[in-house]
């Protein structure tokens, strides 16, 4: 009887697969790599055409030896990796570290979802490992570790041992210091709206409106002094209705899911960290024990950047709607066309149901509460692109008084469509305003009152890691499997730090970035980093040899690095001696920098061991009490200003205060990028910063 070995990534797929496949088949799993560059040495040797060094990864090797022994029983083997180039990269390793090549009958073979039909259907389309994929992935992990292993030594010897640099998470942590200095620079601008409400005859609710302009267009209001002129004005004229639009807008189903969206939405609608999603992904992927049906994926594979369905489960999908919720709700198949972006691979599918008639009540007893709440987000998503557009009848009504105009704008929808099964924050704040149904030209309104209210225009918004991994994709930095790691390891090592879903920059990864910028421009330039992307992509489809990225990016970075060696001032504050007394052994205590930025440490050590929290001196009394301003941190590494003589003052701020007080107000003024201004935003005093403060 012929004995066949598909060999998988992990574990918790073997079962799954086993099942489909019957007695002839055996299903072992290599837990992943099997093979990699050395950790001890860069593993890649530049002198020789930079030809990679692998050896076997530590603890693999009882593995190895029990695929071995299967190797040796079998007349045939399919390598069933992930489907990406990771997947092909491990197919091909394995290929190497087993010997396969040498007298097996070996393919290579792939599958976007773990069913019954999609793995015995990849068998038949068996084929050879794609070399060309391997050299993406093998080009991919080469320039990441030649980043990783030649600048992180840098930041060691100029900042403290244990940093790290990273090609696409360096870029990463220049975008979030670039937002933060934005919003420290914002100086908020004042502005004012005005509403009204008017009565009419037989309707018991008013009619609320908005401030629009003028008969010429827009106006925006951005004094007090503008506004009481125009209010001065309205006292005098008669309220109108001068226009009524009806009109009808369809808003179009979704697209499914990619990675980065579906990392987006769990965030957004579940408060799920990016890690978190891809985690609870990789278990619906793999299978889940399901009452009744066995181990079943129930959904596709979770690394894509595509949005295309296959043409079966497009047709699975357009049934099931017409049968659950009629004709009239299934999509036409003009309605699903989309575009496709130059910067997505389009290698597999969207991330979908592998079985649309599996809904979420199905599986919800089989299912953890996580698992359940992503996968309703997916099974949602992908019946509602499939599903007709949503139509709104919207109406506009414009209120004339004199020379000025106010706006009334309300909509209803008339048709559900794909709204009847999934809505996103965007499509519950389109609906509002629910209009009196008497409003025309003839309508007589009655002022009753007019409503004004100062605003500030606001800072942009502090990156989440939902907006990061949105913006990264924009940029085309990174693909669907390094959004998730990027964000771990800026996190983890404490480059930045996650308060109420905002990330926000630490000392540490403020003083990284710096170094980067300045000794290595390149490698922190996104359009670098995105260039560097589509090289990759013509590695994969064999239009560029992978030697030649490898050997065009290496001379450079090496000559960054020897000047970096040569020219960068080291980050150090060690020796720094201040007037704290050790009250342990009576020495003058020393600034020491560590994994959370500064802190106080007695020079003693080892003999003595004591430690304080460092508290920097600014230079400026406390607005409320007159002693000292120092620089702080949250637990997490945040750096705010608060008084030395907290808890019994509250005095904080997250902008550093300056010594000048405001001519306006006399209250305190902060610095922001090379302006001063009053901390009072009612007061919104602002003047340019003295040059020599500046320095």
């Amino acid at each position: 009887m012929a004995k066949y070995l598909v060999i998988v990534e992990s574990p918790a797929k073997v079962k799954t697969i086993k099942k489909f496949l019957g007695k002839n088949y055996e299903v072992a799993a290599s837990n992943g790599h099997v093979r990699d560059l050395p950790k001890s040495q860069l593993g890649i040797d530049v002198e020789h055409d930079y030809e990679p060094k692998y050896i076997t990864i530590r603890g693999k090797g009882d593995i190895l030896a029990k695929l071995r022994k299967e190797v040796k029983k079998a007349d045939k083997i399919y390598l069933a990796t992930d489907p990406d180039r990771e997947g092909e990269a491990i197919s091909w390793h394995l290929s190497k570290a087993l010997k396969l090549e040498e007298n097996k009958n070996v393919y290579r073979i792939s599958f976007n979802e773990i069913t019954k039909n999609a793995v015995k259907t990849s068998l038949k389309q068996a084929r050879d490992i794609d070399m060309n994929l391997v050299d993406a992935q093998q080009t991919r992990r080469m320039l990441d570790r030649m980043v990783g292993y030649r600048i992180s030594p840098v930041l060691w010897a100029k900042v403290k041992r244990g940093l790290s640099a990273g090609r696409v998470q360096s870029v990463a942590l220049r975008i979030i210091c670039d937002r933060e200095e934005e919003i420290n620079a914002f100086i908020p601008e004042e502005y004012w709206s005005l509403d009204a409400q008017f009565a009419i005859p037989g309707e018991k609710k008013l009619l609320a409106a908005k401030f629009y302009g003028n008969e010429k267009g827009k106006m925006d209001i951005s004094s007090r002094e503008e506004l009481d002129k125009i209010v001065e004005s309205l006292k005098k004229e008669k309220y109108q209705v001068v226009d009524v639009k009806k009109s009808e807008r369809v808003k179009k189903a979704p697209l499914p899911f990619t990675t980065s969206t579906l990392q987006q939405e769990a965030a957004k609608a579940l408060n799920f960290s990016t890690q978190k999603t891809m985690r609870l992904a990789q278990q619906l992927y793999e299978g889940i024990d399901i009452k009744g049906q066995g181990t079943v994926g129930l959904i596709t594979y979770l690394r894509t950047d595509s949005v295309r369905i296959s043409e079966e489960a497009d047709a699975a999908a357009r049934e099931y709607i017409t049968n659950a919720y009629g004709e009239k709700y299934t999509a036409k198949n003009e309605e699903n066309a989309k575009k496709s972006n130059a910067k997505i691979q389009d290698a597999h599918e969207a991330i979908r149901p592998s079985d649309i008639t599996r809904t979420p009540v199905m599986v919800k007893e089989s299912l953890s509460r996580d698992q359940f709440r992503l996968y309703q987000l997916i099974w949602k998503r992908f019946a509602a692109s499939r599903m007709s557009s949503a139509v709104y009848e919207t109406t506009s009504i414009k209120i004339g008084a004199g020379e000025y105009r106010f706006h009334v704008s309300a909509s209803k929808i008339v048709f559900e469509g794909f709204m009847s099964v999934y809505t996103s924050d965007e499509d519950e704040k389109g609906e509002n305003n629910l209009l009196l149904k008497s409003v025309d030209t003839d309508t007589k309104l009655e002022l009753k009152d007019l409503e004004e209210k100062q605003h500030f225009t606001q800072p942009p918004a502090h990156f989440t890691e939902a907006s990061l991994v949105k913006t990264l994709e924009e940029l085309g930095i990174g693909r669907p499997s390094t959004y998730a790691p990027t964000i771990t390891t800026l996190l983890a090592r404490r480059y930045i730090v996650k308060e109420n879903k905002n990330l926000y920059i630490t000392e540490l990864g403020e003083a990284v970035n710096n170094i980067m910028v300045e000794a290595f421009p390149e490698i922190v330039d996104e359009r670098f980093t995105a260039n560097m992307e589509s090289l990759l992509d013509k590695v994969a489809e064999g239009a560029i040899p992978w030697k030649t990225v490898v050997s065009n990016f290496y001379p450079d970075l090496e000559h960054a690095v020897q000047a970096a060696e040569k020219d960068l001032e080291k980050v150090k504050i060690e020796d720094e001696v201040t007037d704290v007394i050790c009250e342990l052994c009576g020495r003058n205590m020393v600034v020491k920098y560590g994994p959370h930025g500064k802190f106080l440490a007695c020079p003693g050590f080892p003999e003595c061991k004591n430690t304080k929290p460092y508290l920097e001196k600014i230079g400026v009394s406390c607005p409320k009490c007159g002693k000292e301003v120092v620089l702080k941190k949250t637990k997490k590494g945040r750096k705010y200003y608060g008084c030395e003589a907290n808890p019994e003052c509250d005095f904080m701020s997250w902008q550093k205060p300056s010594k000048e007080k405001c001519p306006e107000c006399g209250g305190y003024m902060v610095e922001k990028g090379n302006k001063l201004v009053c901390a009072d935003a009612q007061c919104g005093f602002v003047k340019e910063k003295e040059k020599e403060k500046q320095k």
